[in-house]
């Protein structure tokens, strides 16, 4: 245990060096690619210039000013004071992520499970059943979904939750935000909250599952031929239990990864869902950014989305530990 924890804290150091280069990488390239100070340049009328180099100033994103010192200001903003600054228009880019948080990941956890269980649901049964009619079927199935864009997927969603209100009269799905409840009931609270998340959880159910799928699938397919499953069969087990006992383990290690690894886009993934959905979560937030020259928020999300891959990393090492026995953790 005592190696293993030595190794863990290792990676730590490497991926939070990689983190804090990829952030800071980050905030030179912002600093040179967006405009901030056309925000203000646009206005009409226009504001009068020293207002505009005092926002500027105050948002620190005055290109007047050298980025050495500017990403000097930014650094000890972010490491002594938590604060990742202000946005052009004099918002403070902490509360606008805190308040977008919150929303990707009631969004997004809910799918991510269901994305797992049904994706390795059916990879595992698909890959028992190779080259049978169950396997035709939703492989066919996984094929189709996997070239059908999000937004039109997400679209189609909308048009049969609309169809389905009008054909029974009342207002079973809402198709945009999270929620619309104002009372204090929480069990109505709850109710109005799974109207509005089911359909875009749908769409991100199927998009994500398509993948884990057909990744366990062909995972499972390889260790069902590995020489080891074979003699665990010679031994005398039957072939479910040879599949259950040994393959299905050793091919549940990079599937495991893989969600480990999903753990970012849990924050900043659901870009094009959040848009149709109108939800206002960590991807609708970023690409707002790039479209405001909002420098702050733009690194800021891209700061949360190192720290998200960071631990989704750490849980690779740790559920790869946990699943192969050829690693010992001590």
């Amino acid at each position: 245990m005592g190696r293993f924890l030595g190794y863990l804290g290792k990676r730590v150091l490497s991926y939070a060096a990689m983190v804090f280069i990829a952030t800071s990488l980050t905030f030179f390239l912002a600093s040179s690619f967006m405009d901030p100070r056309s925000n203000y340049e646009s206005r009409t009328p226009r504001p009068p210039q020293e207002s505009i180099e005092r926002a500027l100033d105050e948002a620190n994103i005055n290109d007047k000013t050298p980025i050495i010192e500017r990403y000097g200001n930014w650094l000890y903003d972010v490491i002594f004071e938590g604060d990742f600054g202000l946005s052009p228009s004099g918002d403070s880019v902490n509360r606008a992520i805190s308040s977008r948080i919150g929303a990707s990941v009631k969004l997004l956890a809910i799918s991510t499970v269901l994305s797992v269980v049904v994706g390795v649901s059916l990879g595992v049964y698909t890959a028992q059943h190779q080259y049978q009619w169950q396997d035709r079927f939703f492989s066919g199935m996984a094929s189709l979904f996997m070239v059908i864009p999000t937004v039109v997927l997400a679209i189609l969603v909308v048009f049969a939750a609309i169809w389905i209100n009008d054909a029974t009269g009342m207002r079973l799905f809402y198709v945009t935000g999270l929620s619309s409840y104002t009372g204090s009931d929480p069990i109505m609270a709850f109710i109005d909250f799974l109207q509005h998340v089911f359909l875009p959880s749908v769409v991100l159910t199927i998009v994500s599952a398509v993948g884990y799928h057909l990744g366990q699938r062909t995972y499972l397919l390889d260790e069902m031929n590995a020489d080891y499953v074979r003699t665990a069969r010679a031994k005398g087990l039957t072939r479910k239990k040879a599949i259950r006992k040994h393959a299905l383990r050793s091919s549940l290690i990079p599937t495991a990864v893989s969600v480990a690894f999903s753990i970012a886009s849990v924050f900043t993934g659901a870009v094009m869902t959040e848009k149709v959905f109108a939800i206002h979560g960590m991807g609708e937030y970023f690409i707002n950014c790039i479209g405001t020259n909002d420098i702050n928020g733009a690194v800021a999300v891209a700061a949360f989305s190192g720290v998200c891959t960071l631990i989704g990393a750490l849980l690779a090492d740790l559920f790869a530990a946990a699943l192969d026995p050829r690693i010992k953790m001590n």
